[in-house]
Parts: structure tokens; C-alpha cells; sequence
């Protein structure tokens, strides 16, 4: 079997070299990804086309097609039979078993090409292999120049090919024709489907994690950045970069105006992604804002936040909606990985600036310690994307207390501002007010004959914070989930 590829539409309409390097690129691409499912595939191609030739027998039709499905800088694949070359009426016989179900209640025209030398022409097999096909179906009737379906014939010397099915590709432009990138990645629905869109215009991305909530959070994530490769951008390979940012999220609650936090935390990360992008000769950073989508996403923030990046930010999710992102993540198959994903709530403002002043907000950062960023930068660590579930740790499993034992202490780990909103009561339990940012220090000194549940309002930190603890070391910490 043997299966014809066309480029995108836009890799085709490129001058001559451009377009040489790109296809250049999309042969490459396609024979490594194929190489994965059989070392046979034979992948070949010309300034137009990439033609496959699948080994008989094996059953690698589907996957094959599947592959070449998720390959960027693809616009169809045509499934070909090819048959040696008998006679007329052979090629009629084929023609027949492949389209007479297909044509039967509409129009159709039969286009045939040929290379080399044959008794006939090309229009005489056209109009034998027509006729033949309105025998043996019922059509709708012939109509050469807009017809419902196109039965298209190639005859090279002794052999003919006749196009089957046809599959759409994923279109944009060869993964590594453009630049690399860097990718800022949570795990949800936004900075996921921001990822492959980059990937599908042809840009290699690296993928930028900021460690928030502890290693269940990271675990996800590795878990949907590994997908996201492996389906969309095996052809090249990745890092996955993980900064500690639970020091630096620390530093912002000591020194910065309340209501400017979440602006302040995303200029905090364009920084560090500038100088790591720098680092791994990435041409621009990638985000899934979208505006006004949070206050952070107002015009006026974005503009303020990307005063802190040396690098261009692009932002595909600029003027999408959500349920417009949710649908392509359900699509390219994160939404799973999305639905589930912990979702990190420690810097909410209660009432946050949409319109933040420039010069205000450097006068906030202006009070923090720059060293704090500089060592979170420098304790980052790098991982080769397709060992990402190689190095995967499963997170420590927690208990979650309902109701407390008398002697249990109670943390709550929330920010202060929202205890003070809605204070945690409990008649009989000792209530210590630790604010997330100071329990890994503080936790270092309390008595290890205790017994000690987290505590928040939506559980998430606590859970976070809790599994971070237990993995190292401390055994005796807990979750406090009161019963709804």
C-alpha cells in the first residue's frame, strides 16, 4: 500500500528554496515518526509530495494514517492501491471495486495521468474507466469540471495507482522549520492547547514549568507536557524545565501590594523565562493568556507584564473564549489531563489591579530580595521530554481527616488575608495560622509527637503542600477536609 502526501497549503504557495527546506523538513520528519512504527516504511518525496510505501501484511494501515494524521505541515493523505500494469480493463475492474459504492447517487469524473510510453491516451482511459463505472453503479450523472467525487488514476510504465480515501492532516507548517521556542506550561486547558498551536505552526518548544504546589501538581504536568510531545512533536527533541517558584511566591506575599500579586508573579516568571530562554536559544516565550480572561489579562496588565521579558511573548489564546479552548483541547486529547489538573490558588488578590501602573508595580519589585529569583533560576532542573515519565515520582499518597482527634493540630496554610475573611473555628483542636509560604521552613521546628492536618478552603493547597511534606520525610502530616 502506498500513501500520497500534500503539504499544507501554505508550505506550498513558499518560494522554490523556501519550500525545498520545508518539504526537506517534512520528509525528515515523516521518516523518523514512521521509523518508530516499523524501520520498512519507505518514505520518499519530491518539491510537491511525500510518497509511503507501507509493507504488506502487517497491519500498519491505521497507525500509520493515525501518525501521519498528528504531523504538522500536512494537508491530506491519499491512500493509493497500486496494481501492475495488465490491461484496460483491469484497471476498470479496480476503478469499480473501489468506487462504485462511493459514487452511486452523484456526480462524478474519472482523471487519469500518465508517465511514459503507452498505446493509449490518457482521456481514452478516462472515458473507459467512466464508462465502466456508470455500468456497474447508479450515478447521479458525469460532470467534468465540479463533480461530487474524483476518481484519479496515475499510470507510471508497468504499473497504475488508484487513489482511495482520502485524510485530512493537521496543515501549519514542518515542525523545526520555524524557530524554538519556549513554553510556559500549568497543565490546564490554556498553556496545553497554547503548546500545540505553536507546534502546528512549525515552532519547536521547549516546555517551561514553575513549581508552585508541590509534586503533585509537577507530576500532572509531566504527565500531559510527555502527551502533548509524544503525539504532536516526537519528531524533535525537548526539554522539560522546572523552577522552584515557592520562594519567589513567598518573597512577592512579604513585599508586594496585595493588589498588584498576579501581576507582579507573571512578570516574576517572563523574567526568568527571558534568561532561560536565552539560555536554550529560544526565540520567543509562549503563554496561554487570553484577554481579559483573568485580571491579569486585562490589555493594560498584559502590556505591564511584558515589560519584564527581554524575549517577544506570543500568545495564541489571544482572542479565544473558553469553551472555544476547551473544545481543542477535547480535540488534540488534553481536556482529560486539564479536568483533573490541582488547580494552584495561592496568589488570588481580593481585589486585584486590572489597570496596574508600570511604574508602580517596579516600585513594588523594586522591595524584593532579586536574589530569591536568581537562586529559584539556578536550582531549575532540566529533563529530556521523553524521559519525563522515566523520572515521574507517583506522589505520596495522604490521608484526609473528616473529623480530627482531639489532640491533632490544625494548620491553615491559607494567606492570611483569607483567613481573616472567614476564620477557621474548632472548639476542641489547636489552630496554628501558617501561611503556605512559611510552612516548608517552619514545619522544621515544630514537635514530630504531634499530629498535624492542612488545611484550606478548597483543599487543593492543602493537599499539595501535605503530599510535598510526606515525601520528605515527615509522617506525620495529614489532610483536614471537613465533611460538607
Amino acid at each position: 500500500m502506498k500513501l500520497l502526501i500534500r503539504p499544507a497549503a501554505e508550505v506550498a504557495i513558499k518560494s522554490k528554496p523556501v519550500r525545498r527546506q520545508q518539504m526537506r523538513h517534512l520528509r525528515q520528519n515523516i521518516r523518523k515518526l514512521l521509523a518508530r512504527l516499523d524501520n520498512d516504511i519507505h518514505v520518499e518525496g519530491s518539491w510537491d509530495r511525500v510518497d509511503v510505501a507501507i509493507p504488506d501484511g502487517r497491519g500498519l494501515a491505521g497507525p500509520v494514517i493515525d501518525e501521519l494524521g498528528r504531523i504538522p505541515g500536512i494537508s491530506t493523505i491519499q491512500e493509493i492501491g497500486v496494481f501492475p500494469w495488465v490491461s484496460m480493463d483491469d484497471v476498470a475492474e479496480q476503478a469499480v471495486t473501489a468506487y462504485a459504492d462511493r459514487i452511486r447517487g452523484k456526480t462524478f469524473a474519472v482523471r487519469v495521468r500518465r508517465q511514459g510510453y503507452h498505446e493509449f491516451r490518457s482521456i481514452d482511459l478516462e472515458r473507459f474507466v467512466g464508462a465502466a463505472l456508470f455500468e456497474a453503479s447508479e450515478p447521479k450523472g458525469v460532470d467534468l469540471r465540479n463533480p461530487d467525487i474524483e476518481v484519479r488514476l496515475e499510470v507510471h510504465e508497468d504499473h497504475y495507482h488508484i487513489a482511495h480515501r482520502k485524510h485530512r492532516g493537521a496543515g501549519g507548517y514542518p515542525l523545526g522549520a520555524v524557530e524554538t521556542v519556549m513554553t510556559l506550561v500549568s497543565g490546564g486547558y490554556d498553556s496545553s492547547v497554547a503548546a500545540y498551536l505553536m507546534m502546528r505552526r512549525g515552532l519547536r518548544s521547549h516546555f517551561l514549568f514553575f513549581s508552585l504546589g508541590g509534586p503533585a501538581h509537577e507530576i500532572g504536568v509531566r504527565q500531559v507536557v510527555h502527551y502533548l510531545w509524544d503525539r504532536y512533536g516526537a519528531s524533535h527533541g525537548a526539554k522539560f524545565i522546572s523552577v522552584p517558584f515557592e520562594g519567589v511566591v513567598a518573597e512577592i506575599m512579604r513585599s508586594v501590594n496585595q493588589r498588584h500579586w498576579g501581576v507582579v508573579l507573571k512578570r516574576q516568571m517572563l523574567k526568568a523565562a527571558s534568561d532561560i530562554a536565552a539560555a536554550n536559544n529560544a526565540a520567543g516565550l509562549v503563554t496561554g493568556d487570553a484577554v481579559a480572561q483573568v485580571s491579569s489579562q486585562t490589555l493594560s496588565n498584559l502590556n505591564v507584564v511584558d515589560r519584564a521579558s527581554n524575549e517577544v511573548v506570543l500568545r495564541p489564546l489571544i482572542s479565544m473564549d473558553k469553551e472555544t479552548i476547551i473544545n481543542i483541547a477535547r480535540d488534540i486529547g488534553t481536556e482529560p489531563f486539564a479536568r483533573t489538573m490541582p488547580e494552584y490558588c495561592g496568589v488570588i488578590s481580593r481585589k486585584p489591579a486590572t489597570r496596574a501602573k508600570l511604574h508602580r508595580v517596579e516600585e513594588d519589585e523594586a522591595a524584593m530580595d532579586a536574589r530569591v529569583l536568581e537562586q529559584a533560576i539556578a536550582s531549575r532542573q532540566d529533563t529530556p521530554v521523553n524521559r519525563l515519565l522515566e523520572t515521574t515520582r507517583t506522589p505520596e499518597e495522604v490521608e484526609l481527616v473528616h473529623t480530627p482527634a482531639v489532640n491533632d493540630v490544625i494548620i491553615d496554610v491559607r494567606h492570611p488575608s483569607e483567613g481573616e475573611q472567614s476564620p477557621l473555628q474548632l472548639t476542641s483542636n489547636q489552630v496554628m495560622e501558617i501561611p503556605f509560604y512559611e510552612l516548608n521552613e517552619r514545619i522544621q521546628s515544630m514537635p514530630d509527637d504531634k499530629q498535624y492536618l492542612l488545611y484550606c478552603d478548597r483543599g487543593t493547597m492543602s493537599r499539595m503542600h501535605a503530599c510535598h511534606l510526606k515525601a520528605e520525610g515527615h509522617t506525620n502530616i495529614k489532610v483536614y477536609a471537613p465533611a460538607s
